[in-house]
């Protein structure tokens, strides 16, 4: 059997994060060999020249406070026996006057004579106090060649003032001399340190990119399965979660959105059947009574009028049904425009209630009205709110109880109108009422008056009250009955 080669995927987090961690490695460690190997003898060089800055301006700085040929040999001694350097003090014609090794007077041997002759000259010439210059020494050997910092400069000049500071009456000049010792050797040690150094970086860097890569990646390509899954309409399915906050906090919001694909998909078979039901049953009674019309009552005025109610009956009950349907996609797809105006509210909800008069007289209902006796005002979609009262009130008749009683409350409540729509039934449940606003929902609960409904009544309730920006919701208690209310702003006279 052939088996396909997997291959790289160029634009993966996994590749990307491998390359940028080995990339960043590699950078690290070239930037050590460059500074450890071609930079240390450039470094080193710096260093001994500031390092015999600093050790000059001392004994300047320290001879010209106290003027004292003793205390500047107390202190060419202190500095010479902790640094590696050597020092020696002539006057401006040449003439020694102390050096480290011999300190008592005049030496026959002195070291660096060349060397300071060129750097008197340096200096005298130079319109600084102070100059420094290297000497190299030819051994014969390029990589053994000893090479010298040296360092003249002024530590008193009686011909610059106007009174001579010294009993020399010459110009003093101190020569330090520091030898720069070849760094070749170290520089070996350090590149045979380095290459030990960049194996081991090397393959620690590439087994940790590996790992990060894998532990990023993997979590992710796990989420991408499960969501393919979900697009093919598994809405039950659980997103791993990975080992980084971000991951975890994806994978929660996606395991969430599958809940509520699968609850969002499940109220739509519901609504789909209890859409097909609520269709074929009014659609089945028009066909029957038109039927019975037109073999059986045709000729009898009384029958025909019967069978024509039943029929416009049922076409309304289809007409509320397909109106629902369509204010509700208005409403999601945000094509519904508010025509805001200010109106009396107990009006419109008084003038709503008189239309449930059929209900007093035919099947027993109680309607309840409690207002004000000053007239509430509002700014808001007259239409648009007499249907939410009218949403509310017909589920209150749906779900009242056996008291058949339904109370419209409105009243001030602050600078808001509260209106509330109560009933006796069987209440909510605890668990099913942060549902009852959502699409499709009908409550478990059985209701009174055998009247289907699309699920949408709540729903579209809900929808106009925040397109009014208003508060809402339910207080229930099972057995005892339920109380919708929503609150709107009190337009001030």
């Amino acid at each position: 059997m052939s088996t396909k080669k997997k291959k790289i995927d160029l634009k993966s987090i996994r590749f990307k994060l491998w390359i940028s961690f080995i990339g960043f490695a590699l950078l690290l460690i070239a930037l050590i060999w460059l500074l450890q190997i071609y930079f240390l003898e450039t470094y080193y060089a710096g260093m001994k020249e500031q390092e015999a800055t600093n050790i000059a301006n001392r004994i300047v700085s320290e001879f010209r406070e106290t003027p004292n040929s003793a205390n500047l040999r107390d202190q060419i001694d202190e500095i010479t026996s902790i640094n590696d350097v050597y020092i020696r003090v002539e006057t401006g014609s040449g003439i020694p006057l102390f050096s480290d090794g011999n300190r008592s007077g005049y030496s026959s041997v002195i070291l660096y004579n060349a060397q300071t002759e060129v750097m008197r000259e340096k200096l005298k010439a130079s319109p600084f106090d102070k100059v420094t210059a290297t000497f190299t020494e030819d051994t014969g050997n390029k990589s053994s060649n000893m090479r010298t910092l040296a360092l003249a400069c002024y530590l008193d000049q009686p011909s610059a003032s106007q009174n001579g500071s010294t009993s020399f009456g010459d110009d003093i000049i101190l020569y330090l001399f520091s030898p720069l010792y070849p760094v070749q050797s170290t520089v070996n040690i350090l590149r045979i340190q380095l290459v030990y150094i960049t194996l081991i970086a090397a393959l620690l860097a590439f087994s940790l990119a590996l790992y990060l890569a894998n532990r990023i990646s993997r979590p992710i390509k796990n989420i991408t399965r499960s969501a393919a899954e979900m697009g093919k309409g598994n809405y039950g399915v659980k997103f791993e979660r990975g080992h980084y906050t971000e991951i975890t906090e994806l994978a929660n919001t996606l395991t969430d959105a599958s809940r509520e694909l699968e609850k969002t998909d499940m109220y739509q078979k519901d609504l789909i059947a209890n859409v097909s039901h609520d269709l074929r049953t009014p659609l089945t009674m028009i066909k029957s009574y038109a039927e019975m019309i037109r073999d059986l009552s045709g000729n009898n005025p009384k029958k025909r009028e019967d069978h024509l109610n039943v029929i416009i009956d049922e076409a309304d009950r289809l007409n509320t049904l397909v109106n629902d349907m369509l204010s509700m996609s208005r409403m999601q797809s945000r094509k519904m425009v508010l025509e805001m105006s200010s109106f009396d509210i107990c009006e419109t909800a008084a003038t709503l209630l008189s239309s449930y008069d059929i209900l007093k007289e035919q099947e027993g209902y109680r309607f309840t009205f409690r207002r004000p006796a000053d007239p509430l005002i509002v700014n808001a979609d007259a239409a648009k709110i007499k249907q939410v009262l009218s949403n509310l009130i017909n589920n209150a008749v749906k779900y009242c109880g056996e008291d058949k009683e339904i109370i419209v409350t409105i009243r001030k409540t602050g600078r808001k109108v509260r209106c509330e729509v109560s009933d006796h039934g069987p209440g909510i449940a605890p668990d099913e009422i942060t549902h009852v606003w959502e699409r499709y929902y009908k409550s478990s609960t059985h209701h009174v008056r055998p009247t289907d409904g699309s699920g949408l009544g709540l729903s579209i309730v809900k929808e106009i009250l925040t397109m009014h920006k208003a508060d809402y919701g339910v207080n229930s208690k099972v057995g005892k009955g339920s109380t919708f209310w929503f609150e709107l702003e009190l337009v001030r006279k």
